[in-house]
């Protein structure tokens, strides 16, 4: 703990750095200690007492807790970054330390610094592609992106395949801070020879030790399928006014497969798809109809960016952007 020196009435600066598995605990298992109060302050014991000392907290809930007999400060539970605070850092709790007789206050911040306590996981354990044995190389799969409840380094940091022949993993520049693995054909496949690929897909963290999650990635090859979908264009951008009625139609996504055969066989879904989006929005997935599902709230989000994946009935598919 840090104090800066002040007058009696004003308020002082504690800062307290916690590092939840470091912690030393005190005698009673239950409680976790933080430091000495009474010593920081330069306050004897007996003052905490006299003085009516006690802690008070932002949103009155009791995390803390002090020793009045040895002037301890206490934590009475351990805290959970994710919890507490999600994404944001630094993670900061806001307490007072309050002594009544002469009236004297404390300001002290609670830094809970991230654990690598979560393992990158997968929303599903197998991914499936279904892929041409005509696709060039070079080409390109987006695959589905792991979740991981840490922040800052313990968070995802990379994807690895496990060894193969055909593919190798790419990691784009998406240019909003988040990883995600791209699938990419290095050696052609053939449909006579190998008709299906089983691969794993491993997401690590950048914790020390890393965390890792895996997923089976499992690759249906196609005969040949020779004409890949394709949009008219590449990005949509559509102005929503945040009163628009539920299950208002938003904007119409379609893509062209000249392969006669395929075209009723396109679908389409929502990818790399947030809570948010999943809430907000719907598509049809025969007619590609994005619609409104809950209501907009220009206050709390301005912009949505959705990823939408057209796949024919051969396994080929294109994305685009469309934003609203």
């Amino acid at each position: 703990m840090k104090i800066r020196g002040a007058l009696a009435l004003q308020k002082r600066q504690v800062l307290i750095f916690v590092v939840l598995l470091g912690l030393s605990r005190a005698g009673n298992i239950n409680w976790i200690f933080l430091g000495n109060l009474a010593r920081d302050l330069g306050l004897k014991v007996d003052e905490l007492s006299s003085r009516e000392a006690r802690v008070v907290s932002d949103d009155n809930k009791k995390y803390l807790h002090l020793d009045l007999l040895n002037g301890d400060l206490l934590l009475n539970e351990k805290l959970d970054q994710e919890e507490l605070c999600g994404s944001t850092e630094p993670c900061v709790l806001h307490f007072q330390v309050v002594l009544e007789n002469a009236l004297q206050f404390f300001q002290v911040e609670l830094h809970v610094k991230d654990l690598n306590d979560h393992s990158p996981t997968f929303l599903d354990n197998e991914i499936l592609i279904k892929i041409s044995e005509g696709t060039a190389i070079g080409t390109t799969f987006l695959l589905e992106s792991a979740q991981d409840l840490d922040v800052g380094s313990n968070s995802l940091q990379n994807y690895t395949i496990s060894p193969n022949s055909h593919f190798y993993i790419k990691i784009p520049d998406s240019g909003d801070r988040k990883i995600y693995p791209e699938l990419v054909l290095d050696r052609a496949l053939d449909y006579e020879v190998e008709a299906e690929v089983r691969l794993t897909l491993t997401a690590l963290d950048g914790g020390s030790p890393p965390r890792s999650g895996t997923t089976l990635v499992l690759i249906k090859v196609l005969d040949i399928n020779d004409n890949a979908l394709e949009f008219p264009q590449s990005l949509y951008e559509v102005q929503v006014p945040e009163d628009r009625p539920l299950g208002s139609w938003i904007v119409t996504i379609s893509a062209k497969d000249l392969d006669a055969r395929n075209d009723r066989k396109i679908s389409y879904t929502f990818f790399h798809a947030s809570e948010d989006i999943c809430k907000t929005f719907e598509i049809n997935p025969m007619f590609g109809e994005v619609n409104l599902r809950s209501p907009l709230d220009f206050e709390a989000i301005q912009s949505y960016t959705i990823n939408i994946q057209s796949t024919d009935g051969g396994g080929s598919f294109r994305k685009m952007h469309p934003s609203s």
